[in-house]
């Protein structure tokens, strides 16, 4: 297991974070074994998780996101629970109920009943086709990390992630999230197609004698020591300046000129803490001490891209947010 780390600093600080890095390297490793062509969609998703967030995974229909959220819950071998969104689906769907019961003795009381919301590694699948309503539910406890049921208040467990997924194509019957709760999402992570030599691969493997199954490579402990190890890395003033400079170029009021007039509403401080905690989590990964600038323009599309959007001229003239947050980057460089 990860020694859980109080600091970074000491002259053992390198050790324990190879030992953190070499495990979750492994993990990777093992993700890749089963999830083709993906690979920077598994990093971005461990990010997420070693970052302590949420994270937002849009792709077409048969891009193994499913697939990626089982495989995730068995390699870190966390607790997860799936719900299925639906029109019909009520908020104590996710979030549990009270029901009354009789004793032998014929007195009544109350007991809760926990929703599939009190687990570790939730899968919110088409989160977008559930009501506002229901949305909410589930929003409010990613932020709080607790529900409330007829006042009575229940924690979620301590590590408590939620990777939600929304189809892009379908668009009738569906409820788009409001830019408030996109926030609450730590990264988008878009879904691509594979490319060819991994297409091959994925061919191969699934249709030719038994597929390749994951197994568990750390614990839960694991991830939250990593987690704290995370929170204490040291950050370069160059690499803080960096996202300020960013975040604040992303904003409608900016100066930036080639940006100017793009752009319709921004990011807020969140993505800053964003940007810090996954920049981190990304070096951590990557062997490193200290996340660099190279990290925060690698992590700037699924920062940025569910927190801005365009103005009308903007969309009109054709331009897209990848493009602007491509400009943005390029003047960090």
């Amino acid at each position: 297991m990860i020694q859980d780390a109080e600091t970074l600093s000491g002259h053992d600080a390198p050790a324990r974070l190879e030992a953190v890095a070499q495990t979750f390297a492994a993990a990777k490793k093992r993700l890749g074994q089963v999830i083709f062509g993906q690979d920077d969609v598994i990093e971005q998703s461990l990010v997420t998780l070693l970052a302590g967030g949420h994270g937002l995974l849009i792709g077409v229909p048969g891009l193994a996101k499913t697939k990626l959220v089982e495989t995730l819950a068995i390699v870190l071998g966390l607790d997860t629970s799936r719900i299925q969104f639906t029109p019909d689906l009520m908020p104590t769907d996710i979030t549990g109920s009270e029901v009354m019961e009789e004793s032998a003795s014929g007195s009544r009381a109350f007991r809760f009943i926990q929703g599939p919301v009190f687990t570790q590694l939730l899968m919110a699948d088409e989160i977008n086709r559930a009501s506002p309503r229901t949305q909410s539910a589930l929003l409010q406890a990613m932020q709080e990390k607790h529900v409330t049921v007829a006042g009575a208040r229940y924690d979620l467990p301590r590590l408590f992630h939620v990777l939600a997924t929304q189809n892009p194509l379908e668009q009738e019957g569906t409820y788009a999230l409001p830019e408030a709760q996109l926030d609450r999402f730590l990264l988008q992570i878009d879904v691509g197609y594979p490319d060819l030599e991994s297409e091959r691969r994925m061919l191969l493997a699934t249709t030719m004698g038994e597929e390749a199954r994951a197994t568990r490579v750390c614990g839960p402990e694991d991830l939250i020591a990593a987690q704290a190890l995370v929170r204490r890395m040291p950050v370069g003033e160059k690499v803080m300046e960096s996202i300020l400079t960013l975040v604040r170029a992303a904003r409608p009021d900016s100066d930036h000129d080639e940006t100017r007039g793009l752009i319709a509403w921004g990011p807020g401080p969140r993505a800053s803490q964003a940007f810090m905690l996954a920049a981190r989590a990304r070096a951590l990964l990557d062997g490193r001490l200290t996340p660099s600038t190279d990290d925060i323009v690698a992590l700037a599309g699924p920062v940025l891209r569910h927190r801005m959007a365009l103005s009308f001229s903007a969309r009109a003239e054709g331009a897209t947010t990848a493009q602007v947050i491509e400009k943005l980057c390029n003047a960090l460089l």
